[in-house]
């Protein structure tokens, strides 16, 4: 296992737009795999990914991936 000097954790979640009209949407993977191209450049590797459900106003849920980046 790699041990890592510093570590970030960020969020990227799916539209609100598409979760109000449609109770769910896709996962923005455009998004996603654009922040973690931008991130690799500076130094940043994938080290753990979780997807969650958090409620969202009162009545939808949206999906939200929390990824965990190490740079050495």
């Amino acid at each position: 296992m790699m041990a890592y000097k510093e570590y970030k954790v960020m969020q990227v979640a799916e539209g609100a737009i598409g979760t109000l009209f449609l109770g769910a949407s896709g996962m923005p993977l455009d998004k996603l795999e654009d922040t973690l191209n931008d991130e690799a450049k500076d130094g940043w590797q994938l080290v753990f990914q979780v997807i969650e459900s958090r409620r969202f106003w009162l009545f939808w849920t949206r999906e939200t991936v929390i990824i965990t980046l190490g740079r050495e």
